[in-house]
Order: structure tokens, then sequence, then C-alpha cells
């Protein structure tokens, strides 16, 4: 029937170990573009986390709190059943490279097989975000190296305190 249907939500699924400005810009982005973005942060069973899931929530929920139509929840399942659980039709990814659209690609055909009825929408990095990853800010961390252009500050502090008790406890 016409009218009952809601306007279509996103959900922007990753691990956000850490979340770094090139999350933050497809966020706030994707939250412009849809009336609500549930960001999913999740685990997966082939990487160890350097931040637990809690922090992690927490760290995308602090940097996220000027984007009112943001919901952050934490999910352990696959990526196509967490946007079917909240009830959303519309998965939100974002593209840098070449290498990322390979990827990319094949896991929207995945999903699509999974659930015909969840669509894939992609949005390009920005330029100056196209270089960066979660595991290049990790090892720049890890080397006590500047992360001022690739994170924001709560994230940084997180990532020089998770350094410093790890020197600490090696020491």
């Amino acid at each position: 029937m016409a009218g009952d249907h809601q306007q279509p939500f996103a959900v922007y699924t990753g691990m956000f170990d850490p979340v770094h400005l090139g999350h933050l810009d497809v966020i706030r982005r994707g939250s412009r573009l849809f009336p609500k973005l549930v960001v999913g942060v999740g685990t997966n069973p082939e990487k160890a986390p350097l931040l637990p899931i809690e922090q992690r929530v927490a760290l995308v929920r602090e940097t996220t709190r000027d984007c009112p139509n943001v919901e952050v929840q934490a999910f352990s399942n696959l990526a196509v059943q967490f946007v079917r659980d909240v009830g959303a039709r519309i998965m939100l990814r974002g593209l840098r490279t070449l290498s990322d659209m390979e990827y990319e690609f094949t896991m929207s055909l995945t999903n699509l097989a999974l659930d015909p009825g969840i669509e894939t929408v992609f949005l390009m990095a920005k330029e100056e975000y196209s270089h960066v990853s979660s595991t290049l800010i990790k090892q720049i961390a890890s080397f006590g190296g500047d992360l001022s252009k690739f994170v924001p500050p709560p994230v940084r502090d997180a990532l020089i305190a998770r350094f410093k008790k790890e020197k600490a406890a090696g020491s």
C-alpha cells in the first residue's frame, strides 16, 4: 500500500579496530544520506582485535555524538544477519582502493546470495582517507608515531594507553 513504506535506513558494519577518520567520514556522509544509520561494531574470528569490543563501541559512540541519527551496536554474527536483525535492507560500505573494490564486490555478491532483499551501497573514500587503514594505524601507534592525521583524539588516547600498558607488561 502506498504510504506504508518507512524510509529505508542503512547499516555500516566493521571491526573498527580502531575507528579512524576514514570510517568517520563514511559514517557522517552516510548519516546525511539515510534517516538513520546503524553502525555495527563486529568481531571477526580470523582477527584478534587490539581493542575489546566494548571499547570499540564506546569510541565509535563518542566520536559520532555529533550525528544524532547514528546508532552504534555490537554484533557477533554475519553482517548480513545483523542487518536483517535490526530491520534494515541496506548495507553501507566504504571503498578506498581497487583491492577494496574486489573484496567488497565479492562480499556484496555473497551477501546478496545469503539475503536477496538486502542491497549494498558503496561510498568512495575521500582522497585524504584512501590510504588510511586500521592495520596501518596500529603499526604507527605501536611505534609511538603521530596519529593525529588518522584518528580523532579519543581514539589516539586509547591507542597510546593500550600500547603503554603493553610495553609496561613486556618490560
